[in-house]
């Protein structure tokens, strides 16, 4: 890799907000799955939750840009299995979803760990998520529309979780742990090696200062002959 490629990397992962992540409850719409996770990328979130049932998740690129190179998309089949995941971490919970007790979005603290729920555009967000949240907030429009586009509403809320995050010094520092940053930073500047490594099990090769592979020959060489080290289970 280059050193400008590098320092891009180490630069986007030194912003990363490991306690900011997105649910979607049932967005189906492939399009607005990946203008979300486009949205997800660009405020420094490294997780979505997407809960699609029985559907297959493919990403539009087109829409995307690139995005799920970048951010970890984990798929489930119902909204207890998303929720469960991130309650773990201590997140509270924000639905964007208007009704008697929502209020504005400008109105939470998203400073604090914190999931925003997104539901999809004809139903929001479904009963059962909604018995699990903490808030509810809506964006305050002017127009003859009742709603914003899911992913348009998505960006909006996230901006305004940035800017809060921001204010408050949260991108100035890493908040990375260094197991989840450093197999970050392989991932992402080794692709190829990466999935050639999980096809097979194999732990990936350590990396020089240069953030190349430290000694490739003698490491293919190694998994040629079923010497390299596996990955952890």
């Amino acid at each position: 890799m280059t050193p400008e490629r590098i320092a891009r990397l180490r630069s986007v992962l030194d912003r990363r907000q490991p306690d900011l992540v997105v649910i979607t409850d049932f967005v189906n719409k492939q399009r607005n799955l990946s203008a979300i996770v486009r949205n997800c990328d660009a405020v420094g979130i490294q997780h979505l939750h997407a809960v699609i049932g029985e559907e297959d998740y493919t990403a539009f690129r087109g829409t995307a840009m690139g995005s799920h190179d970048w951010v970890s998309v984990h798929r489930y089949r119902t909204p207890d299995e998303a929720f469960s995941e991130v309650s773990r971490a201590g997140c509270q919970l924000v639905a964007a979803h208007l009704d008697a007790a929502a209020v504005d979005y400008r109105e939470i603290d998203y400073t604090r760990p914190t999931a925003i729920v997104l539901g999809a555009e004809r139903r929001g967000v479904s009963a059962a998520a909604l018995d699990r949240v903490d808030h509810c907030v809506n964006i305050p429009m002017v127009g003859m529309v009742a709603s914003y586009n899911v992913a348009v509403a998505a960006g909006i809320i996230l901006a305004e979780a940035q800017r809060q995050r921001a204010a408050a010094g949260l991108y100035d520092r890493c908040q990375l742990d260094e197991h989840t940053y450093q197999r970050l930073f392989f991932e992402w500047g080794h692709p190829a090696v990466r999935d050639y490594c999980k096809a097979r099990g194999l732990a990936y090769p350590p990396l020089d200062a240069e953030g190349e592979i430290d000694g490739p020959s003698r490491w293919y060489a190694q998994v040629r002959e079923g010497k390299a080290p596996r990955e952890e289970s």
